[in-house]
């Protein structure tokens, strides 16, 4: 089966790959490097598609700071845990934050903050499905997609600034 996909150029973070199965977004790419790794082991096609083309709108509309949050289909791949903690980052607010500890205890379970932490970093919908409003309990951009926190710094300031 092929993947479609669509390239998202942003000014604030570069080309993003945005991927659907043709029924929902299934994938955010932020990095070049990490794309081509995703397409080397599987069949991808570049498409305009009306669901990828209503995609490539919405984060148009959100770095030019006209959304706040997004409204696609999306398909959820991971565990329950995971998807529990990915519910519970879009309901963060635009232009807020929340520690790692505050989504455990939203999902019931306080002490699974590494977890959580775990499931932030699994997400594969990034921006559309915000982990980049998570941080640290001291309030340090921890973390984001590894040691990449002048993205989530970016995200944040964006999003501040049109809050």
């Amino acid at each position: 089966m092929t993947i479609d996909y669509a390239v998202y150029r942003s000014a604030l973070l570069g080309d993003m790959y945005i991927v659907s199965d043709g029924e929902a977004i299934v994938k955010v790419e932020l990095f070049s490097e990490e794309w081509r790794a995703f397409a080397s082991r599987h069949p991808v096609v570049e498409s305009r598609s009306p669901l990828l083309e209503r995609a490539l709108a919405q984060l148009d509309e959100y770095f030019q700071g006209r959304r706040q949050a997004f409204d696609l289909p999306l398909r959820w791949q991971g565990t329950a845990f995971q998807q529990d903690v990915w519910k519970a980052l879009c309901r963060i607010p635009y232009g807020e934050t929340a520690t790692y500890a505050d989504i455990a205890a939203q999902i019931g379970r306080p002490k699974a903050v590494r977890a959580v932490g775990q499931a932030n970093r699994a997400n594969e919908l990034a921006i559309i499905v915000p982990c980049h409003r998570v941080i640290g309990k001291n309030g340090a951009l921890t973390g984001y997609a590894g040691s990449r926190t002048d993205v989530k710094e970016k995200l944040l300031a964006l999003e501040r600034r049109h809050k």
